[in-house]
């Protein structure tokens, strides 16, 4: 299926498999591109020289198009677009900043930008800054997430309503008739997460992936608002953040609780008790662990039959 997303990346497929920290790394990518759709590499978890492992990795493990997702809060920033560039990478999506930062530099090298918004007004400053996508986030989504909490049924159409250049939709969508939805909505094209993550070829750990099968409708919940909003799975330390907000902690508070790389431990070494454990609201979907292509086969197969069925709706 051609379209602007799909011409845009030199993909089959207008899917885009995020770049989910501790999930997504070589094996997901690479088989994420061998299967018609985009990879993505999330650097959000890795030092600079992970970084380009990953990448060399990546090359050698498919020919087709893949990208890297960078959080631009990232403190080696520079060091990570430098190896970005000297690896030949030509697709960087970027977040959690401003997207004046470093799209031109970027596209100066030939790279092409998508950036991840939220909102309406962040998707408008997003196409201002000249980046060749947009990536618009219902609240739904696993990770970090917008302060708004506009879900993506709401925020998709908003957003098309004002944007020109490609529009891809994330948060919540796990299947064919979501992807159908979203682009009846007006995307071109859909990013997916949590799907991916109960997949065998995503780097989570297999205690986690098992509790992305097992989470039931309301297991998540957003939370840690006043330092960066993320969507976790209840645990040990969910209850005990709920704790310590019974007592009006101030942002100092809440980040000694946090720590350091709790995510790393909930999500790439498996505590299920301590650890922050990141997942979307499709969870609740999501009830088997299985090969990436199999993923990707299953939502093109439904995405299609789904499409033959609205014109009668």
């Amino acid at each position: 299926m051609a379209n602007r997303i799909t011409t845009l990346f030199g993909i089959k497929h207008p899917i885009i498999q995020a770049g989910m920290i501790w999930n997504s790394g070589w094996k997901l990518a690479s088989a994420a591109s061998n299967s018609g759709i985009l990879g993505l590499l999330g650097a959000g978890s890795m030092y600079p020289e992970v970084l380009r492992t990953h990448i060399q990795k990546c090359k050698a493990a498919t020919d087709k198009p893949f990208g890297v997702n960078v959080p631009m809060l990232y403190p080696n920033i520079q060091e990570i677009m430098d190896i970005i560039v000297e690896e030949g990478v030509k697709i960087v999506f970027t977040s959690a900043g401003n997207p004046k930062t470093w799209t031109q530099w970027l596209q100066n090298k030939g790279i092409i930008v998508v950036h991840v918004v939220s909102s309406v007004k962040f998707a408008l400053k997003a196409q201002a800054a000249g980046v060749d996508a947009i990536v618009a986030e219902g609240f739904e989504a696993g990770g970090h997430n917008g302060r708004d909490e506009t879900t993506t049924l709401t925020l998709i159409p908003m957003v098309k309503e004002q944007l020109q250049i490609p529009l891809i939709a994330a948060g919540g969508i796990a299947t064919g008739k979501a992807m159908l939805a979203c682009m009846v909505l007006g995307a071109d094209g859909v990013q997916v997460g949590s799907r991916f993550v109960a997949s065998e070829e995503s780097s989570a750990h297999q205690v986690f992936k098992q509790v992305v099968v097992d989470a039931k409708e309301g297991d998540t919940q957003l939370t840690l608002k006043e330092l960066a909003p993320v969507r976790l799975i209840k645990n040990k330390f969910y209850n005990e953040l709920q704790d310590l907000y019974k007592t009006s902690p101030t942002p100092e508070q809440l980040k000694e609780l946090l720590g350091r790389a709790r995510a790393k431990r909930g999500m790439f070494e498996g505590d299920l008790e301590d650890g922050e454990l990141e997942i979307g609201q499709i969870a609740g979907l999501i009830h088997n662990v299985k090969p990436v292509a199999q993923i990707v086969a299953d939502m093109v197969t439904e995405f299609e039959a789904a499409k033959k069925v609205v014109p009668t709706l």
